[in-house]
């Protein structure tokens, strides 16, 4: 199939794009390199033997769209671009509509214009909101987010859910991430975010290799075992091959679907920092922070869904997860701009 990977140059991205390439599948590459690294696309080439097509934009601009669809015979859509810190989210709300909403709407017009209806989108378990009852499930009905972030995500499910109940013509596969880690094994690609991470492991990654100097917990009041929050961590390359599997089931599904990445395990704040410094074999500096605005105490999935729907299911633990990051930020210390 020839995949068209939106935002294909990021963290997750990249390593979809990789699990692709090894699949067989031919690429096309939409990025603007807001967030990203023309030399993560250099090393998926130098990784796989095979060359892709990339063409350099804003998901918003139609123009290049069309064009994009008009020199391409499209198959399907993973649509990753859009902008993706929650604290940020929360400062500037009015960017995370117009690229998260407003990139999502100009791209279902020129799929629909050009005749593609697949599309996996990249969405996320922030949608639920602050629920109580874990594991989540694909039947939790989405709360009241808690960022303008989630929010904008929640939105965009809807829209596609909105076009396939409005044309049967449409297939499309929503995939509600957990918490992305890791990195390819090869330690060649993995998260390199621009300046300070938002997230936990590339923040701590960079602790451990000397870029900064201590780890912010955010809060250790929280109702959970240790006060810290808990989350439902999943190795990039698990997620990227879930990617495949929505995509396969895409070419002989149609309609609207919506499926959780997860392991189905939760792991605190601190078990994270115990683990890393297991890995790395030295302490990790870390100071107590108030609590961010916009994170929840828990979140962890129930993945048994695409299990039997899609016959994915995560293979690779914690451990797997903070080794292959380590490789990755120990041969990388200062990410792709060594």
């Amino acid at each position: 199939m020839k995949l068209l990977l939106t935002g294909g140059a990021g963290y997750i991205g990249s390593h979809v794009l990789l699990s692709c390439l090894e699949a067989g599948h031919d690429a096309i590459v939409l990025d603007d390199f807001s967030n990203s690294s023309r030399e993560a696309l250099t090393r998926v080439e130098a990784l796989t033997g095979r060359h892709f097509s990339l063409y350099e934009g804003d998901i918003r601009d139609a123009t290049m769209l069309e064009q994009i669809f008009k020199d391409n015979k499209i198959d399907a859509v993973l649509h990753f671009a859009g902008l993706k810190a929650v604290g940020e989210s929360v400062q500037k709300p009015l960017d995370y509509y117009d690229v998260n909403v407003g990139g999502s709407v100009t791209l279902a017009k020129a799929m629909a214009q050009a005749g593609v209806y697949r599309v996996v989108f990249s969405s996320t378990a922030s949608v639920y909101g602050d629920q109580e009852k874990m594991p989540l499930t694909e039947e939790n009905v989405p709360g009241e987010a808690a960022s303008p972030y989630a929010r904008t995500k929640r939105m965009v499910e809807q829209v596609f859910e909105d076009l396939c109940i409005s044309d049967q013509r449409w297939s499309v596969a929503i995939l509600r991430y957990f918490n992305p880690v890791g990195a390819h094994p090869s330690g060649q690609i993995g998260e390199d975010p621009l300046g300070e991470p938002a997230n936990l492991a590339p923040f701590a990654m960079q602790v451990a290799v000397g870029r900064r100097q201590s780890l912010a917990v955010f809060g250790d009041d929280y109702p959970t075992p240790d006060g810290t929050g808990v989350r439902d961590y999943i190795h990039v390359m698990d997620l990227a091959e879930g990617h495949l599997a929505a995509v396969n089931f895409l070419t002989k599904n149609s309609g609207f679907g919506v499926w959780n990445l997860g392991t189905g395990r939760g792991h605190s704040v601190l078990d994270v920092v115990r683990e890393l410094e297991n890995i790395t074999g030295k302490p990790l500096p870390k100071r107590i922070a108030s609590r961010r605005p916009g994170d929840t105490a828990q979140c962890w999935a129930d993945p048994s869904r695409a299990a039997t729907d899609l016959g994915w299911k995560a293979k690779r633990g914690l451990s797997d997860m903070l080794t292959d990051h380590w490789r990755w930020q120990e041969q990388n210390p200062k990410g792709y701009n060594k």
